[in-house]
Protein backbone atom coordinates (compact mmCIF):
# COMPACT_ATOMS: atom_id res chain seq x y z
CA UNK A 1 0.00 0.00 0.00
CA UNK A 2 1.47 3.64 -0.68
CA UNK A 3 1.86 5.92 1.59
CA UNK A 4 1.10 10.09 1.44
CA UNK A 5 2.61 12.68 4.06
CA UNK A 6 1.74 15.93 4.08
CA UNK A 7 3.77 19.41 4.95
CA UNK A 8 2.71 22.44 5.30
CA UNK A 9 5.01 25.70 6.07
CA UNK A 10 4.54 29.96 6.15
CA UNK A 11 6.47 31.53 2.92
CA UNK A 12 7.58 33.27 4.89
CA UNK A 13 10.89 30.61 6.03
CA UNK A 14 12.08 30.66 2.65
CA UNK A 15 13.38 34.43 2.98
CA UNK A 16 16.94 33.95 3.69
CA UNK A 17 18.85 36.18 6.82
CA UNK A 18 19.78 35.40 10.09
CA UNK A 19 17.48 33.32 11.44
CA UNK A 20 17.03 30.74 15.40
CA UNK A 21 14.87 27.70 15.51
CA UNK A 22 14.26 25.05 17.72
CA UNK A 23 12.85 21.55 16.34
CA UNK A 24 10.66 19.21 18.42
CA UNK A 25 11.52 15.83 17.67
CA UNK A 26 9.39 12.74 18.45
CA UNK A 27 10.35 9.11 18.20
CA UNK A 28 8.08 6.05 19.56
CA UNK A 29 10.29 6.24 22.63
CA UNK A 30 12.11 9.41 22.54
CA UNK A 31 11.39 13.41 22.74
CA UNK A 32 14.39 15.80 22.05
CA UNK A 33 14.69 19.37 20.95
CA UNK A 34 17.39 20.71 18.89
CA UNK A 35 18.38 24.33 18.82
CA UNK A 36 19.78 26.73 15.48
CA UNK A 37 20.80 29.08 13.20
CA UNK A 38 21.42 30.23 10.18
CA UNK A 39 24.41 31.91 9.24
CA UNK A 40 27.37 29.73 7.98
CA UNK A 41 30.30 29.43 10.12
CA UNK A 42 32.77 29.63 6.82
CA UNK A 43 31.25 31.92 4.42
CA UNK A 44 28.91 34.76 4.47
CA UNK A 45 25.91 32.95 3.15
CA UNK A 46 22.72 32.73 5.93
CA UNK A 47 20.14 30.87 4.45
CA UNK A 48 16.79 30.37 4.98
CA UNK A 49 15.29 27.39 7.88
CA UNK A 50 13.52 25.30 4.78
CA UNK A 51 16.60 25.23 3.41
CA UNK A 52 18.34 23.96 6.24
CA UNK A 53 15.58 21.49 7.17
CA UNK A 54 16.93 19.25 4.22
CA UNK A 55 20.48 19.90 5.10
CA UNK A 56 20.11 18.93 8.66
CA UNK A 57 18.45 15.72 7.90
CA UNK A 58 20.83 14.59 4.81
CA UNK A 59 21.94 11.19 5.18
CA UNK A 60 24.15 10.92 2.62
CA UNK A 61 27.07 9.72 3.75
CA UNK A 62 29.17 13.20 2.00
CA UNK A 63 26.80 15.63 3.64
CA UNK A 64 28.12 18.16 5.71
CA UNK A 65 25.34 20.11 7.11
CA UNK A 66 23.41 17.56 9.00
CA UNK A 67 24.01 18.15 12.33
CA UNK A 68 20.10 17.24 13.52
CA UNK A 69 20.78 13.61 11.87
CA UNK A 70 23.97 12.80 13.35
CA UNK A 71 22.42 13.83 17.00
CA UNK A 72 19.64 11.69 16.66
CA UNK A 73 21.74 8.80 15.44
CA UNK A 74 24.45 9.46 18.23
CA UNK A 75 21.32 9.27 20.43
CA UNK A 76 19.86 5.58 19.20
CA UNK A 77 16.86 7.77 17.11
CA UNK A 78 16.19 6.91 13.37
CA UNK A 79 14.92 9.91 12.08
CA UNK A 80 12.47 8.49 9.83
CA UNK A 81 10.50 7.23 12.20
CA UNK A 82 9.64 10.74 13.82
CA UNK A 83 8.00 13.14 13.75
CA UNK A 84 9.67 17.11 13.73
CA UNK A 85 8.40 20.43 14.43
CA UNK A 86 9.83 23.36 14.15
CA UNK A 87 9.68 27.33 15.80
CA UNK A 88 11.72 29.53 13.49
CA UNK A 89 12.17 33.21 14.48
CA UNK A 90 13.13 35.52 11.86
CA UNK A 91 14.80 36.78 9.76
CA UNK A 92 16.64 38.52 13.48
CA UNK A 93 19.27 39.71 10.42
CA UNK A 94 19.35 40.17 6.98
CA UNK A 95 22.18 38.38 5.08
CA UNK A 96 25.36 40.73 5.31
CA UNK A 97 27.05 42.21 2.15
CA UNK A 98 31.02 40.77 2.82
CA UNK A 99 32.06 37.74 5.26
CA UNK A 100 33.74 41.13 7.71
CA UNK A 101 29.88 42.35 8.31
CA UNK A 102 29.46 38.36 8.19
CA UNK A 103 30.90 37.62 10.98
CA UNK A 104 29.84 40.03 14.22
CA UNK A 105 26.04 38.74 13.13
CA UNK A 106 27.03 35.55 12.98
CA UNK A 107 28.65 35.23 16.40
CA UNK A 108 25.70 37.46 17.98
CA UNK A 109 23.44 34.53 16.70
CA UNK A 110 25.76 32.14 18.63
CA UNK A 111 25.27 33.53 21.69
CA UNK A 112 21.63 33.67 21.40
CA UNK A 113 21.61 30.08 20.17
CA UNK A 114 23.58 29.26 23.20
CA UNK A 115 21.23 30.95 25.69
CA UNK A 116 18.04 29.76 24.29
CA UNK A 117 19.73 26.25 24.29
CA UNK A 118 20.73 26.59 28.02
CA UNK A 119 17.01 28.08 28.39
CA UNK A 120 15.26 25.01 27.39
CA UNK A 121 17.89 22.52 29.18
CA UNK A 122 16.40 24.49 32.43
CA UNK A 123 12.76 24.32 31.64
CA UNK A 124 13.56 20.34 31.62
CA UNK A 125 14.37 19.71 27.85
CA UNK A 126 16.49 17.08 26.75
CA UNK A 127 18.53 19.11 24.12
CA UNK A 128 20.71 17.83 21.72
CA UNK A 129 24.55 18.70 20.48
CA UNK A 130 26.53 21.34 21.49
CA UNK A 131 26.28 25.08 21.74
CA UNK A 132 29.87 26.66 22.47
CA UNK A 133 29.89 29.93 24.42
CA UNK A 134 30.44 33.07 21.94
CA UNK A 135 30.06 35.96 23.62
CA UNK A 136 27.51 37.58 25.31
CA UNK A 137 24.13 37.71 23.91
CA UNK A 138 21.88 41.19 23.12
CA UNK A 139 19.55 41.41 26.32
CA UNK A 140 17.16 42.85 24.29
CA UNK A 141 16.67 40.41 21.42
CA UNK A 142 17.39 37.50 23.78
CA UNK A 143 14.51 39.20 25.98
CA UNK A 144 12.25 38.71 22.57
CA UNK A 145 13.14 35.77 21.82
CA UNK A 146 12.74 34.20 25.70
CA UNK A 147 9.40 35.01 25.54
CA UNK A 148 8.49 33.13 22.19
CA UNK A 149 10.06 30.25 23.56
CA UNK A 150 8.95 30.39 26.44
CA UNK A 151 5.49 30.28 25.13
CA UNK A 152 5.70 27.62 22.76
CA UNK A 153 8.25 25.49 25.04
CA UNK A 154 6.25 25.26 28.79
CA UNK A 155 8.98 23.70 31.46
CA UNK A 156 8.12 20.34 32.14
CA UNK A 157 8.69 18.61 34.97
CA UNK A 158 10.51 15.69 36.03
CA UNK A 159 7.94 13.08 36.51
CA UNK A 160 6.86 14.14 32.80
CA UNK A 161 10.08 14.50 31.42
CA UNK A 162 9.82 15.93 27.79
CA UNK A 163 7.02 12.73 27.10
CA UNK A 164 4.45 16.36 28.07
CA UNK A 165 2.31 16.22 25.55
CA UNK A 166 2.40 20.09 24.83
CA UNK A 167 -0.42 20.62 22.29
CA UNK A 168 -2.56 21.70 24.19
CA UNK A 169 -1.12 24.89 25.13
CA UNK A 170 0.00 25.62 21.51
CA UNK A 171 2.91 23.52 21.17
CA UNK A 172 6.04 24.62 18.65
CA UNK A 173 3.41 24.38 15.40
CA UNK A 174 1.27 27.57 16.38
CA UNK A 175 3.94 30.04 15.79
CA UNK A 176 4.11 28.00 11.87
CA UNK A 177 0.46 28.67 11.70
CA UNK A 178 0.50 32.40 13.00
Amino acid sequence: MLASYSMKFEGALLKRGFWLYVWEIKGDTSHHVYVGRTGDSSSSHAQSPFKRIGQHLDPSPTAKGNALGRQLRKAGVMHESCTFEMVAIGPIFPEQRSFAEHVPVRDCMASLERAIADQLKVLGYVVLGTHPRVGNPDKRLLSQIHTIISSKFPAVSAQQGVQADRSASGGPSALLRR
